[in-house]
């Protein structure tokens, strides 16, 4: 891979032109994708298949009418005093030419809507009198039928009295007239019975029906006291709420539509009258960059001007960035037309586009810099810095791909995509840090530099490297204060609840936080979160039956804890579905209202096997938190695991990769706390925004997990590496440590502040979701590079000494080598050098006028030789007595390629003095090797293998080699 990167940045320095023209073809490709194939970006937050998913798909299917989007609108007089009837008809003209906008289903008028359930009880309650009167007229009839009855009786039995007395004078039988006047009366009689027992007749029917009614008036009415917490106007009547209904889906609402209906409202409102909009209405799609995210680019440019020290230095990461997300985040809108994207999703790769692209550009920038100022010559400096350096980023980037693109593993499509796209910018950051950096870096050439440090190429610059490990003690001392910190933050993410923003967690100016407002003071929290109940009957209900099953189970609904009101949304044509509209007491991301969710889920299946479902807001909530605790052990063995292994390639330890994963849970469990404590409990909630504090974004944490781990080994590999190397070259473990902390410390401390200003840029983006998500990452950061990374790390590796490089000897033999530093490019392309203002291979010189010109001398008997003459090792001091492990590993951080042994046993051969100035390293000198005698100096040239060494007169040696 480094001999790869080193021929890739090569060709680009060649043909830096080409390449720059490439990307901008690519950035104009990337662009047009986005104008011709990108689409409407959603703010909803939803994953298939859930409880919620399912009942909403099922009301979509039942009551087809009613499936649209909707939007609420909140009318307020200025003054607090009452609405007037000429603003009530002026707001219900506004509302019917709403209602004729392309797009919009419907309105509903809040007065007419109040009139209406006003009515409803008038109608009630004067149904009741009438039927009490009904009932009391049919009483009356009653009592005078019995009256009438009674005296038809005594009629029939006086009648019956005297024709048996007139019969029983008559001798049985009565003669014909007597007979005859008998029989006329009573058939007097049998008419009068016959007409009162259709009296009878009508009045138990008319009392049938009054029973009739007075059943489905007692249902209704008792319905109407369900739902008497719905109010459509205040009690005050000061606010109004209206509806718009969409013909589309809720998420298919283009914001074009949304902004027609707003636009029409506001231009419209009659005068004397305020209009605030729903967060489903005035959403919209977070900016890609504004203010705030300009502020954190800046302070990231302060930090590279102060770094690299010239102000065409500090653009180029930048201006790499920028172009790395250009491409990245337009590529990925494109697919918007055919996938479902959130909108904050976007945001997420313009984040991590930045921050990757500065940092990564930077670490081969940094590389190369130091490779001109030793003298290395332009376009071979451009190629190892992208061969080692660039060889860091590959890896390092590689860890941060696995994270993200395991997201797609949880199953929530949501979140996999915004993974995808967090890993096509981080690509697209990768494949420009290692093509274009080089091509710029070869437009610039030497102006890269400042101008003092152009006049000082080739002149040596002996490194500070640490003689001495870090104190036992105060490792210890570091290790326990950095756990007690880190634990103390994290305590507020016990207390962690997650849920989605509303409308309490807008901007207190936003329209949609007045909205929320206005509602939750005139009509109470829970209508700004209503959930939605579906009741699946076992069989269709007949009309007669579904008002009675309405009240059955809404009144089993409103026995639940903190229900505020319920009222019936209708049935389905086959009467088999019934919906239920259910206010809660507080609002949608309370903790009452998610346990009234499970409270009703719980009620399921009621008496009779009615079924039933929930959906709304709160429910929403619930399911999405339940999806990512389901999905997240799987993501966490998938990333840690994946990650384990590269680590285990790189540093070939067990130890080093298991103690940079706990680090890593340290960190992550503190920024967790932090964001609790900020979001949730509202501690320093005026610093970051943070008004009304509530749940935490309910994907934060799996979104945290995966970008602070990959971010998270990149700072282990680039500080890790350098102990790595130093133990590997023959530093004592502790030592190690120390100069590996040392190697590495500046590059990752300005790495780290750039990416936490790029983040925490977005803290102040109107967005709550993107505040939440900018202030993690950058807190996150923040935690893990300057506590974990840059101070628990060490301290643990001090501690753990030898044993942190322990590895199975099995393993060691199987595992691949993975030079991730590209010591063996180095070793096998020599660094050229040249010295400021010449052209001409040098090498190291001493101090002194004299000692110059003796190996200006050595120089050309070596360039004679067919040799080039090279910088040998840099040591700690000139007069320190090392190992020759010890001076070799020095000299392997900065010129590995040139240092040389034919020592059997190097690591007891002693260096027997290095003079002061010259960079050398002494070890005796090879037999058989022709000898050069230049003044003082001795060379040796050996031209079989092309390499010679310069012997000061005091012993000492300088290794060279022969260019490939």
């Amino acid at each position: 891979m480094a001999e790869l990167l080193y021929r890739l940045g090569r060709f680009s320095a060649r043909r830096a032109w080409a390449v720059l023209i490439s990307w901008i073809v690519i950035l104009g490709i990337s662009v047009g994708a986005f104008l011709a194939f990108g689409g409407t970006l959603s703010s909803a937050v939803t994953i298939p298949g859930t409880p919620t998913a399912k009942v909403t798909d099922q009301l979509e299917e039942s009551f087809p009418s009613a499936s649209g989007g909707t939007g609420a609108m909140v009318f307020h007089t200025k003054d607090g005093d009452a609405f007037t009837d000429s603003q009530k008809t002026a707001i219900g003209e506004l509302l019917d030419e709403t209602a004729d906008l392309k797009g919009v289903d419907s309105t509903v008028n809040p007065f007419e809507t109040q009139e209406t359930i006003a009515d409803q009880a008038k109608q009630i309650s004067d149904g009741k009198t009438q039927i009490d009167d009904g009932r009391t007229q049919l009483t009356d009839g009653q009592t005078q039928l019995d009256a009438g009855q009674q005296q038809l009786t005594d009629a029939q039995t006086q009648l019956s009295a005297a024709l048996a007395q007139a019969q029983q004078a008559a001798g049985g039988t009565l003669p014909a007239a007597a007979q005859a006047q008998f029989d006329a009366q009573q058939t007097a009689i049998t008419q009068q019975q016959t007409a009162l027992d259709a009296q009878q007749a009508t009045i138990t029917e008319n009392l049938a029906k009054l029973d009739e009614q007075s059943t489905k008036l007692e249902l209704s009415s008792q319905l109407l006291d369900l739902s008497s917490g719905i109010r459509t106007v205040s009690t005050d009547d000061t606010t109004a709420v209206a509806n718009v209904v969409f013909d589309k889906r809720q998420q298919e609402v283009t914001p074009e539509t949304k902004q027609s209906v707003i636009d029409q409202v506001k231009e419209d409102v009659p005068s004397g009258v305020e209009v605030e909009f729903s967060n489903e209405l005035a959403q919209s799609l977070p900016q890609l960059f504004g203010v705030g995210e300009a502020i954190g680019l800046i302070i990231a440019a302060i930090t590279l001007l102060v770094m690299l020290g010239t102000v065409i230095a500090a653009s180029l990461p930048l201006v790499s960035a920028i172009v790395g997300v250009g491409v990245g985040v337009t590529a990925s809108l494109s697919l918007s037309g055919v996938v479902d994207m959130l909108s904050i999703t976007p945001v997420l790769g313009v984040m991590l586009g930045l921050a990757v692209g500065i940092d990564y550009s930077l670490f081969i920038l940094n590389r190369h810099r130091k490779q001109l100022l030793a003298g290395v010559e332009l376009h071979e400096s451009i190629g190892l810095a992208n061969g080692t350096s660039g060889n860091a980023v590959v890896f390092a980037g590689s860890t941060v791909l696995v994270a993200l693109l395991a997201l797609n593993v949880t199953g929530i499509p949501f979140l996999g995509l915004m993974g995808t796209v967090g890993a096509i910018c981080v690509a697209v950051a990768i494949l420009l840090a290692v093509t274009l950096t080089p091509a710029l870096l070869s437009l610039l050439g030497l102006r890269i530099l400042s101008r003092k440090a152009r006049g000082t190429i080739g002149t040596p610059r002996p490194d500070a490297v640490p003689t001495k490990p870090m104190g036992t003690l105060r490792a210890v001392g570091t290790l326990v204060a950095g756990l007690v910190v880190l634990g103390v933050v994290a305590i507020p993410a016990l207390d962690m609840r997650l849920g989605l923003p509303d409308g309490s967690s807008e901007a207190v100016d936003s329209t949609q936080y007045q909205s929320y407002t206005l509602i939750e003071d005139k009509f109470g929290a829970g209508v700004n979160g209503p959930l939605l109940v579906v009741a699946t009957l076992p069989d269709a209900a007949t009309d007669e039956e579904v008002l009675e099953e309405q009240v059955r189970i809404g009144q089993e609904i409103a026995d639940q804890d903190d229900v505020k009101a319920v009222a019936p949304v209708g049935a389905s044509d086959d009467n088999s579905v019934l919906a239920f509209q259910v206010i809660p007491k507080e609002g949608p991301n309370a903790v009452s209202t998610e346990q009234l969710v499970r409270d009703l889920r719980d009620l399921s299946p009621l008496s009779g096997g009615v079924e039933l479902g929930v959906a709304g807001s709160a429910s929403g909530n619930i399911d999405v938190s339940k999806q990512l605790s389901d999905a997240l052990p799987l993501y966490l063995a998938l990333v840690v695991g994946l990650s384990l292994i590269i680590m285990i390639l790189v540093f070939r330890s067990i130890l080093v990769p298991l103690t940079a994963t706990l680090g890593f849970m340290l960190s992550l469990a503190a920024t967790f706390g932090g964001i609790t404590a900020i979001f949730q409990w509202g501690w320093l909630g005026p610093v970051f925004g943070v008004h009304d504090p509530g749940p935490i974004l309910s994907f934060l944490p799996t979104i945290l997990i995966g970008i602070l781990f990959g971010l998270a080994m990149d700072y282990q590999l680039f500080l890790v590496s350098g102990m790595r190397e130093a133990f590997a070259h023959g530093a004592p473990a502790r030592l190690a440590v120390q100069r590996g902390l040392h190697a590495g410390r500046t590059v990752v401390v300005a790495a780290a502040i750039i990416m936490i200003s790029v983040f925490g840029g977005f803290i102040f983006s109107h967005s709550a979701m993107i505040r939440s998500i900018g202030f993690g990452l950058a807190f996150g950061v923040l935690v893990d590079a300057f506590v974990v990374r840059m101070l628990l790390i060490p301290a643990v590796m001090h501690l753990l000494g030898k044993s942190a490089w322990w590895i199975p000897k099995w393993l060691d033999r199987i595992l691949p080598n993975v030079d991730v530093e590209g010591a063996a490019l180095e070793r096998s392309h020599p660094a050229h050098h040249v010295e400021a203002g010449d052209t001409g291979s040098v090498a190291t010189a001493p101090s002194g006028g004299e000692s110059r010109n003796a190996i200006d001398g050595a120089e050309t008997a070596a360039l004679g030789a067919g040799v080039t003459a090279g910088t040998a090792a840099h040591v700690a001091a000139p007069s320190t007595e090392l190992t020759r492990r010890e001076a070799a590993a020095a000299a392997e951080r900065t010129h590995p390629a040139h240092v040389l042994t034919t020592d059997p046993d190097p690591a007891d051969q002693q260096v027997s003095r290095v003079e002061p100035g010259l960079d050398v390293i002494v070890h005796p000198a090879t037999a058989g090797v022709q000898r050069v005698a230049v003044g003082a100096y001795v060379i040796a040239v050996d031209a079989d293998n092309g390499t010679a060494v310069v012997e000061p007169p005091v012993g000492g040696v300088v290794v060279v080699r022969a260019p490939r």
